[in-house]
């Protein structure tokens, strides 16, 4: 054979490969199935992130593809980019849609059960993280949080629940959603931010068998310190939250709900305690939140302002209507999470104004 045949036979095998190669590559990146998947996001978790899975206009979720397979409508994952601008492995691994969910924290290789799970209390902690279109935020939150928890040995699962509608953002029907999904896996939770990254290990999220714990309490928070105030980070256990009725759901847009939430517990005749011993003051947590990327909804519309300044005596967990549109199970840099996208229901009688006007 001539030496232009040998080449010619290398490389015709060697593009086909590429090509094979790319498909298949393609299909990795792109078949994430609809109702139940799992992606590794393999972040550096010490830089801000820039870039991150692409979400769908209309629907606020993770972008849907046409491909499907014979777990139906599947996902497509763009690939995200470090703080120094090159490509990060993103890991997808499909599992059937009545797969278990992930596991509590993501082990260690060779990591013996006994050994992972020593020092760890009974309880466990759900952080439940109200969202929507914060990805940059919640590419830092979740390792962070999770490393967080893991230094002081508390049990703990992180579910992020996305409102995927058009409506306004209801972060308290958000939060009464997440109680709702996790409260037979955790029986504690912790009303989190996203945008609130604490910063001091003498901050404990411990279970609150005394009283809700307000956690970012007004001598910490970075922005918030009025005497009433308990929005940021509110630990309950279960029955606390039960007892309470949860939040209301009429709070459409920013602000409001946490007051409420206030009234609630102090009719309940509960004694909200705080941290003590703190020293760092306002320089306990990270406040991430960009303002002008992501300004507040902080409109009044119709008879709002009346409707937020009073008691609610009709809505609550027990209340709350939604639909889940999606569960997806992810790892950020070693932080396994619930991504639960819902949209929620407008009773237009009771608050015409959970919508902008168009």
């Amino acid at each position: 054979m001539t030496m232009r045949g040998r080449c010619r036979g290398l490389v015709i095998p060697l593009l086909v490969g590429v090509v094979v190669t790319t498909v298949n590559l393609a299909l990795l990146w792109t078949q994430l199935p609809s109702q139940h998947c799992v992606c590794d996001l393999n972040l550096n978790p010490t830089r801000s992130v820039y870039g991150s899975v692409r979400m769908d206009a209309g629907t606020n979720s993770l972008t849907r593809t046409n491909g499907t397979n014979a777990k139906g409508t599947l996902y497509e994952l763009n690939s995200p980019k470090n703080w120094n601008g090159t490509e990060t492995a993103v890991t997808p691994v499909t599992t059937s849609e009545d797969a278990p969910l992930s596991p509590l924290r993501a082990e260690e290789p060779g990591e013996p059960v006994e050994q992972r799970d020593k020092g760890y209390g009974p309880h466990q902690l759900a952080v439940v993280v109200p969202f929507r279109d914060r990805f940059e935020e919640m590419l830092e939150f979740a390792p962070h949080i999770h490393q967080f928890l893991e230094r002081q040995k508390v049990r703990h699962q992180i579910w992020i629940i996305n409102q995927a509608d058009s409506h306004r953002f209801n972060r308290a029907s958000l939060l009464n959603i997440g109680f709702l999904l996790s409260r037979n896996e955790c029986d504690y939770m912790v009303m989190h931010d996203i945008d609130l990254l604490p910063l001091n290990d003498d901050l404990r999220y411990d279970y609150p068998a005394e009283g809700p714990f307000h956690v970012s309490s007004p001598e910490l928070h970075p922005l918030y310190h009025y005497k009433t105030f308990v929005g940021g980070v509110l630990m309950l256990t279960r029955e606390q939250f039960e007892k309470v009725n949860g939040l209301s759901n009429l709070f459409w847009g920013w602000g409001r709900e946490d007051d409420e939430l206030y009234i609630r517990m102090k009719e309940a005749r509960m004694k909200v305690h705080y941290p003590q011993g703190i020293t760092t003051g306002y320089n306990t947590f990270r406040h991430i939140h960009d303002r002008e990327k992501r300004p507040r909804d902080q409109k009044r519309l119709y008879n709002q302002w009346e409707v937020s300044k009073k008691r609610d005596r009709v809505t609550g967990v027990n209340t709350v209507k939604y639909s889940v549109t999606s569960t997806v199970e992810m790892t950020i840099a070693g932080a396994p999470l619930h991504f639960v996208s819902v949209e929620l229901e407008c009773d237009y009688n009771s608050t015409p104004f959970c919508d902008n006007p168009s």
